[in-house]
């Protein structure tokens, strides 16, 4: 018989119009959750996502989803729901529907990447924050993507439930690796206020770093700081190439060509471009930040705060081929040992599998 897992993203859908890495995060787990007969459903498209911190519209918000949550169970029991995964519960966006779908329908409850934040409480988001520690205390399992979130859960709630999970791109084997003929920095990041433009900020200050040789630097991403990135990087002049924002393949596209990927990171939960990068071979510059040095080459972060030890780094790769081809096989071994999707599956699995059989 088949048996179907309830997947959910109340902050975007896997079906989300606009490309991120939210959203090919949860593809991906979706990817991950399909094994055997046994085939992963989008439970809902219902976004519970709300920035503003307004209670009013958070308790709007918490009513529709018992609306939602009603029907869910009739179709859950309906369609034979075996357990149910939600990414990403957070003060924002929590999960406001697996508790009580779960409970209803007495199967398992897993979270991927769950964070709690107290400061929170008594505050705006108070409604959402408490929604969002709820659903942590009813799953059955905490999959954490990186330590940083794994130490505020477990200081809340123990070590029982948390399993930590490697974030991962969805490929069974790594791509083919990059050969790359010019010696092109390749940049990719959302341009929008806030931590993204001042990652932006530390590019235009690490290239002014830069000593005058053929290097080109292409820019992948657009978005509403768009015009203020661009005056950032006009004084280097026909050295710069904005790319847009681009589908996967153009991303692979850009990889191949790249000798090194430099983004510094600032805030960055872990970053996908990272892992995308290193699969194929390119050398990842970044600063050493909690979250990033999870998933990068340790050989590829520099301290923070420090334009000209980001732009030697930068040298290195663009010029040194042997240091080049040492970078590059290294990344790929770490993307090879740790962030494939079969060794996601065997994470999601291994934790799912025994609950299933206490729950049949």
């Amino acid at each position: 018989m088949m048996g179907r897992i309830a997947f959910y993203a109340p902050l975007k859908s896997p079906n989300h119009t606009v490309p991120s890495g939210e959203r090919e995060i949860a593809r991906n787990l979706m990817q991950a959750l399909a094994v055997d007969d046994v085939v992963p459903v989008l439970a809902s498209e219902f976004r519970s996502f709300e920035k503003q911190g307004d209670a009013a519209q958070q308790q709007v918000l918490i009513a529709q989803a018992t609306q939602e949550a009603d029907k869910l169970i009739a179709r859950g029991k309906a369609e034979g729901w075996q357990a149910w995964l939600t990414y990403h519960n957070y003060y924002k966006a929590p999960d406001l529907l697996g508790p009580l779908v779960t409970q209803a329908l007495g199967i398992p409850y897993l979270l991927v990447e769950a964070t709690l934040a107290n400061k929170r409480l008594d505050g705006p988001w108070d409604a959402f924050e408490r929604r969002a520690k709820t659903a942590c205390q009813a799953a059955d399992v905490i999959f954490s993507f990186t330590e940083r979130d794994a130490m505020a859960l477990r200081a809340e709630l123990g070590a029982e439930k948390l399993v930590s999970f490697p974030p991962f791109v969805a490929l069974e084997r790594l791509p083919e690796i990059a050969k790359p003929e010019a010696p092109i920095v390749l940049v990719a990041g959302m341009m929008r206020a806030g931590d993204k433009f001042a990652s932006y900020q530390i590019i235009a200050d690490t290239l002014a770093q830069m000593p005058d040789q053929d290097w080109q630097l292409e820019v992948a991403g657009d978005g509403p700081k768009q015009a203020d990135v661009a005056a950032l990087l006009a004084p280097f002049g026909a050295r710069v190439r904005f790319l847009g924002q681009l589908d996967a393949a153009g991303m692979a596209a850009a990889y191949a060509r790249a000798k090194a990927f430099f983004w510094p990171g600032v805030n960055e939960a872990f970053g996908m471009v990272y892992l995308e990068a290193q699969a194929r071979g390119v050398p990842v510059i970044a600063e050493d930040r909690p979250g990033v040095r999870e998933v990068v080459d340790p050989s590829g972060l520099v301290a923070q705060g420090s334009p000209k030890s980001l732009s030697d780094a930068l040298i290195s790769a663009l010029f040194d081929a042997s240091y080049h081809l040492q970078r590059s096989e290294k990344a790929r071994a770490l993307i090879a040992a740790h962030h494939l999707l079969p060794a996601a599956r065997d994470t999601l699995w291994s934790a799912l599998r025994p609950l299933l059989k206490e729950k049949t």
